[in-house]
């Protein structure tokens, strides 16, 4: 049977063993997947004995740069994210690095959603690896301006300049900005631990703007709440992201898509 795994420490709560195995029994694929808890000490050394045997693997916090330097080989859109979330075994033992995370984001938002992002004037907070892996695709959806908040300024305008060259991308603090925008994207990590990101309410403009946090909870994220209760159109959460990124890697390791509708739902079913 062919092995697939996730790294993660922390890894006891990832949703991924479930969602793969129910790609899976829908394709029809004969693979097993795990979740493996990483030892935060020696990466490299555990990941490369997995492979010995193993085909594929996700990779989560905190492991996802340590990934990046332990591929052979990179695709363009890791190379631009530094970053690698997906690992696949090639001929001879070579490992590919991938990052799926901005495909899974602006599917979740295009097709999940039904948003499209052409024209649009996107805020994305944070400036951390979440963020940086996922410039890219939202880029390719040719937004009027996306607009990159961060507490630390500097960090945004690194990541302005890096990704300059694909479309209209300026850095910003959270208190530099104040006029609507039609999308807001929490990425940074305030949800975990029930914060908020310091915006103005009037980036929102009611029954318009859309807010969604790569976070998700069994209740709505702080984020989410704040969102509803200035008047947001609709909030969104990070599930959609997960398993839509997940379905992302499923195709790479194995060249078939499986369908990420029913799986979405049943992870709903299951957190509700």
């Amino acid at each position: 049977m062919d092995r697939y795994c996730v790294f993660g420490n922390p890894i006891g709560h990832s949703k991924s063993p479930l969602i793969h195995r129910l790609f899976a029994a829908q394709t029809g694929e004969q693979l097993t997947y795990d979740a493996l808890l990483a030892p935060l000490d020696d990466f490299t050394a555990f990941a490369r004995a997995f492979f010995a045997e193993g085909l594929g693997a996700n990779v989560t916090v905190p492991f996802k740069e340590e990934a990046f330097r332990l591929a052979d080989e990179l695709t363009a859109r890791a190379a631009r994210a530094g970053a690698v979330n997906t690992l696949k075994k090639l001929e001879g033992g070579r490992l590919l690095g991938d990052n799926t995370d901005g495909a899974g984001l602006v599917r979740d938002l295009t097709v999940n959603a039904g948003l499209d992002l052409a024209g649009k004037r996107i805020l994305l907070l944070g400036a951390g690896g979440a963020v940086r892996g996922v410039l890219e695709p939202l880029l390719a959806e040719r937004p009027a301006e996306l607009v990159i908040a961060n507490r630390t300024v500097e960090k945004a305008e690194e990541l302005a300049r890096l990704f300059a060259d694909l479309g209209p991308v300026v850095a910003s603090g959270f208190d530099w900005i104040d006029a609507p925008v039609d999308l807001i994207v929490n990425g940074t990590s305030a949800s975990l631990a029930g914060e908020l990101p310091p915006i103005s309410p009037s980036l929102i403009q009611p029954g318009h703007t859309v807010c969604y946090d790569m976070m998700y909870a069994k209740e709505p994220t702080a984020f989410n709440r704040w969102a509803a209760e200035h008047g947001a159109a609709r909030t969104l959460d990070g599930l959609g992201m997960l398993v839509e990124q997940a379905a992302e890697a499923f195709f790479v390791w194995r060249g078939v898509r499986p369908d990420s509708a029913p799986v979405l739902a049943e992870l709903r079913r299951l957190l509700g």
